[in-house]
């Protein structure tokens, strides 16, 4: 499934640590973390396989995986990750 099969409004953020949010489809489904690393905010695309197990850099964002931001905004990675609100 690529990220223009998603209808969605926007991801949204949830609070890990001062340094990371994880990244959710409306649906509550994880798809990445978005993680302060240096002077940039990095979105690091993750997946699951069959069993559940993590499968990093993988989901429906694998090309995007490293989009920097310039903060941790969910309007922002939602428009670099090319979903529209």
């Amino acid at each position: 499934m690529s990220p223009t099969d998603l209808a969605v409004a926007a991801l949204t953020l949830t609070f890990v640590n001062a340094d990371v949010r994880s990244v959710h489809l409306p649906d509550g489904s994880h798809v990445g973390n978005l993680k302060h690393i240096g002077s940039a905010w990095k979105f690091k695309a993750v997946g699951y396989d069959a069993a559940g197990n993590v499968l990093p850099g993988g989901g429906p964002f694998t090309e995007q995986h490293n989009t920097v931001c310039a903060a941790p905004d969910a309007a922002e990675l939602s428009a670099k990750l090319g979903l529209m609100a």
